[in-house]
């Protein structure tokens, strides 16, 4: 397990499709491990710290169904349910039984990270910062209880999309997020455009600009996307 990184254990037997979660996943800052069977889960769960259970309900072992009740006895872990079924017993089902989350294939591997994130942001225990936002730049505080962000001690004005677009920024400053990324991540399911994302951007860095005129705390990296900057000044500028 790499130091500081959330780890993800993927219940797949779909080699194409535990391939391409892997490789989202790492791409994202998580550690996946695969396996392709329930009995694997199960002796992986019983040996190695897991922040998240990614559960295909369809194993050639034994019913996700099943893999979740039982690692429900000795783990608390977090499980999202992963399966190409569009039977909507088994959705009902997983959801009854305190899954956290459920992704019917075929799915955006995009959506499906931004979904994990979302998951694990959840079940943070109260009153504990996330060791994404205790890396991030000191000007800025985020408190998600009172969703309230402060930058350099002054609580920020924020409608929910900008509060959830800076919060994403903050939390890993210097990565380059994409205007389809922000979108899975802030906006979920809601019908919206990339120049929704400019647009929220824009109102942002007017607000961020009345604490301090000569900062650009978000910077855009054209064709790209746009990343919360690395250099900011740990105390605000006169």
């Amino acid at each position: 397990m790499s130091a500081g990184k959330p780890t993800i254990l993927v219940v797949e037997d779909e080699h194409g499709i535990a391939d391409t979660l892997q490789f989202a996943l790492r791409n994202e800052g998580f550690e996946p491990t695969c396996v392709a069977t329930g009995e694997a889960a199960l002796a992986h769960l019983a040996a190695n710290p897991v922040s998240l259970v990614i559960l295909d309900i369809g194993l050639p072992d034994i019913n996700g169904l099943e893999v979740f009740k039982r690692l429900r006895v000795r783990h608390d872990v977090p499980v999202m349910f992963l399966t190409s079924r569009g039977n909507e017993i088994d959705r009902v089902v997983g959801l009854e039984l305190g899954a956290d989350d459920y992704v019917s294939k075929p799915f955006s591997p995009r959506e499906l990270v931004a979904r994990v994130r979302a998951v694990l942001r959840r079940v943070q225990p109260a009153g504990v910062a996330p060791a994404a936002v205790a890396n991030s730049p000191s000007p800025f505080v985020v408190d998600d209880g009172r969703r309230q962000i402060r930058y350099y001690g002054e609580a920020l004005e924020l409608s929910r999309y900008e509060y959830g677009l800076l919060s994403e920024l903050v939390r890993r400053p210097g990565h380059v997020f994409t205007r389809e990324v922000l979108l899975d991540l802030v906006w979920k399911d809601a019908d919206s455009l990339d120049r929704t994302v400019d647009a929220h951007v824009k109102t942002l860095r007017a607000k961020l600009r009345q604490v301090t005129p000569g900062l650009e705390p978000i910077r855009t990296l054209r064709g790209t996307g746009y990343a919360l900057a690395e250099d900011l000044p740990d105390r605000r500028p006169p």
